[in-house]
């Protein structure tokens, strides 16, 4: 039974194909088989890509937001 991984990043994901490119070369792994776990892995890059680009903009709006926060109450002390 192959060893199992974590998926974490894209360069996991990078390296497992690869992975499975060797063992398709060696004969050890049906292509198949790997074109379908090569569809999986196209999904879950997606996923993590859509993660991170959720993580980013999340990031982007907190900035903005605290941004807003003091050009208002810096806006306010200076009408006093």
């Amino acid at each position: 039974m192959p060893k199992k991984r974590r998926l974490k990043t894209i360069e996991d994901v990078r390296r497992y194909l690869a992975t499975v490119l060797l063992r398709v070369e060696s004969g050890e792994l049906d292509a198949q088989v790997a074109g379908r776990l090569a569809y999986i892995s196209n999904v879950l890059v997606k996923a993590i890509h859509d993660g991170e680009l959720e993580r980013r903009v999340a990031e982007l709006e907190r900035v903005l937001e605290g941004d807003q926060g003091q050009s208002t109450s810096s806006a306010g002390s200076r009408r006093m």
